[in-house]
């Protein structure tokens, strides 16, 4: 079973994207700086998540969500 998530900074509102079998974990390597891409902008929160199945499934959706189309319905996570 794969997941994609969304990773939020609260400090500077980046956000990140990523899919993984183990998001706790994932997290975990995020927030440790075992992560090259956002060790420099830690400490990281789940945004959310979303169970996809198998791991074709899973890079679909997690290309997707990096779009533009994507990236708006991802505000509407971030809104109060």
């Amino acid at each position: 079973m794969y997941f994609v998530y969304v990773l939020k900074n609260e400090q500077t509102e980046r956000i990140y994207i990523g899919m993984s079998a183990d998001v706790e974990r994932r997290l975990t390597e995020h927030n440790n700086g075992n992560v090259r891409s956002t060790r420099a902008y830690r400490p990281w929160i789940l945004l959310f998540k979303k169970e996809v199945g198998e791991r074709k499934l899973a890079r679909q959706e997690e290309k997707r969500l990096k779009s533009g189309y994507g990236r708006e319905e991802i505000k509407k996570y971030m809104r109060p």
